[in-house]
């Protein structure tokens, strides 16, 4: 790619992650789907945090975790994203520009207050997500910097942005900014409720060139071709993207051009699972800063799959080891 000032620029919620180890009968005694992600208002976000016992709070939100993997590899991040002019929304940009990742949008001045996730994770290390967007939900076209955005190899967006009419005119002002410089745009479809809500409309975007890298995993794309043949999506999405990097699980990955597919494994993980929060954040992580270096495509897989078997390895959606050396000690040149 030419010259570039960021890797990537990464929008998306600005969610504090506020985690917390259950049972799985509390997943059944709160009429919670496991493994799902859902919307919470103020007094049902209050209602659950008083009954999760222990917790541990983390600056997180997708996008956030995948521009702090990229700068945990040595890339350079930039992360659009709205917080309040609250305690958690100063710790959110204290945390993002600490890691070295470009964060100036201008925090939210009114009611809302900064959006959070609490985290239920079960012994299995399955998350259950209940998202409170608070300020996150304020973000605009307005918030979109045309210098940034201009300047980043890659601009990606995650699919939770889709619930808000005014975060869609962001994600659609940064596709057209991004393109006209000559960027390319690429959007996580974030999970398959959220495929399922808006279908059509992420379709839209990846047929019709305002998106050129989807990111997904087996059941988001399964959900978005709606069929249970994971094979049928593949030659579907071959068709309808440019390139797909889709995340199988413990199967490892694959990335599905027109021209080629390469399909690699995961990478091994020392202690086992722990924690599955970040995992799809990281991956991407790993294979946007792969592109934007121009690594070939198995090599891009390759190093998503090893960011993604750090995150799982411990609690919380960000890595505890420098990827850098995770990626160096496993033979890649960064």
């Amino acid at each position: 790619m030419s010259e570039f000032k960021f890797d990537a620029l990464c929008i998306g919620n600005a969610i504090t992650d506020v985690f917390s180890h259950v049972e799985d009968s509390f997943l059944v005694e709160q009429s919670l789907v496991k493994g799902s992600m859902r919307l919470v208002d103020t007094e049902e976000a209050l209602r659950l945090y008083d009954l999760m016992g222990q917790t541990t709070r983390i600056s997180g939100g997708s996008a956030g975790n995948t521009a702090a993997g990229i700068a945990s590899l040595g890339g350079a991040p930039a992360f659009i994203g709205k917080v309040a002019d609250d305690e958690i929304g100063d710790v959110y940009r204290h945390d993002m520009n600490s890691i070295g990742a470009h964060f100036n949008t201008e925090p939210l001045h009114d009611d809302l207050a900064s959006g959070r996730s609490m985290i239920l994770i079960t012994p299995d290390g399955e998350r259950t997500m209940n998202t409170y967007l608070g300020a996150a939900t304020k973000l605009t076209a307005l918030d979109i910097d045309k210098d940034v955005v201009s300047n980043s190899a890659i601009t990606y967006m995650e699919g939770y942005l889709w619930d808000k009419e005014a975060a869609k005119s962001a994600f659609l002002e940064a596709s057209k900014i991004a393109h006209a410089s000559e960027r390319l745009v690429s959007l996580s479809l974030s999970d398959s409720f959220c495929v399922d809500r808006f279908r059509e409309e992420f379709l839209d975007l990846i047929c019709n060139d305002k998106v050129d890298i989807l990111f997904a995993n087996e059941h988001e794309l399964k959900a978005l071709y709606q069929t249970a043949n994971i094979e049928t999506a593949i030659a579907l999405v071959r068709e309808d993207c440019t390139l797909t990097a889709l995340t199988l699980g413990s199967d490892g990955a694959m990335a599905i051009s027109r021209e080629e597919t390469v399909h690699v494994p995961a990478s091994a993980i020392d202690g086992g699972v722990r924690d599955l929060t970040g995992a799809g954040d990281l991956f991407a992580s790993g294979f946007l800063f792969g592109l934007a270096r121009d690594f070939d495509l198995s090599s891009c897989a390759e190093l998503g799959c090893l960011c993604a078997g750090e995150v799982i390895s411990h609690v919380g959606a960000r890595p505890e080891k420098p990827l850098m050396q995770v990626a160096e000690q496993s033979g890649f040149t960064l």
